[in-house]
């Protein structure tokens, strides 16, 4: 059975008490606020309004993403903008990172699968974010204290399993892709944002709002590692990779944000998965591509 990894500079996950303990020892944390809302108001307003001490605000569409396009809405930034953000922030090679957000970690899972991807693996999300360091009556400030730049370097790219929309159309027909948005939005009932509703054929409902409880909290991972088998996920050895070694699990949401919590949460459960980062803003706004509508029909003869 998979157990929840501890944040001791690996991640994925740390506690409220945990982060606070460290913030205290000789080589604390990088702490970044990167709480944001689709539709506004500005994530910014939020740390202004209070955040964790030493905490340094990033944002989502400047800092961790590139300008929308054929890539989607959130497409990955330049490594060089990356890495003078995170300079600008503090991080250190090495360095423990541990992102925050309102509270369900799925903004904070963007940074947490970005850092992995560019080469920094000590890197945490905080669990239950910002609200449950909150509740657990830690210190909130509303101090700025901009630190020395750090020596954060990119050591690579593609340290993490990426899709592209092919990719993505393979996995859907002989893998498991994994639609991480909310159920109306994969049948199509209802699409706030992009060209069209719907969903990739063949990939399956699995909103990321059933990765945690009502606390924002991650399930455990052998709950996480029910839920996905619930899914028809296999988790037997032999079965995780293709012949490459890539992930036989994929995910996507509308623009490649919410899907890095389905990653984080199936690595928790021990699944290696590999991100969609164009998502449904890139595959929808294809007017070539195929698009399914309605329920989830279950496994189809390829997964089995």
């Amino acid at each position: 059975m998979p157990t929840r990894p501890q944040a001791n500079g690996a991640g994925p996950v740390i506690g409220a008490s945990e982060l606070a303990r460290l913030l205290q020892t000789a080589s604390p944390p990088a702490v970044l606020d990167v709480r944001w809302r689709l539709g506004g108001p500005p994530g910014v307003n939020s740390y202004l309004d209070g955040h964790l001490p030493g905490a340094m605000f990033i944002d989502l569409d400047s800092e961790l993403s590139g300008k929308p396009g054929s890539g989607g809405r959130h497409p990955l930034p330049e490594s060089a903008v990356f890495g003078k953000s995170m300079r600008l922030a503090g991080l250190n090679d090495g360095q423990l990172a541990v992102a925050y957000d309102d509270g369900d970690s799925t903004i904070s899972a963007r940074l947490w699968w970005m850092l992995r991807y560019f080469g920094h693996d000590q890197v945490a999300v905080l669990d239950g974010g910002y609200r449950a360091w909150a509740l657990a009556g830690l210190p909130i400030t509303k101090v700025i204290r901009r630190p020395e730049p750090g020596n954060f370097t990119v050591k690579a790219s593609g340290c993490m399993p990426m899709l592209d929309d092919t990719g993505a159309a393979r996995l859907a027909r002989s893998g498991f892709l994994l639609d991480a948005r909310q159920p109306e939005r994969y049948r199509g009932e209802v699409e706030p944002i992009d060209r069209t509703g719907g969903h990739i054929p063949g990939a399956i409902s699995a909103p990321t709002r059933e990765n945690v409880g009502k606390d924002g909290l991650f399930l455990a991972p052998e709950q996480l590692a029910a839920r996905f088998a619930g899914l028809g996920l296999p988790h037997r050895p032999g079965t995780l990779t293709d012949a490459d070694g890539a992930p036989l699990i994929g995910a996507y949401c509308g623009s490649g944000v919410t899907a890095a919590h389905q990653v984080l949460a199936l690595a928790l459960a021990g699944l290696p998965a590999a991100l969609y980062v164009g998502s449904w803003s890139a595959w929808s706004a294809d007017q070539a591509r195929p698009v399914a509508t309605g329920p989830d029909r279950g496994l189809l003869p390829w997964h089995a």
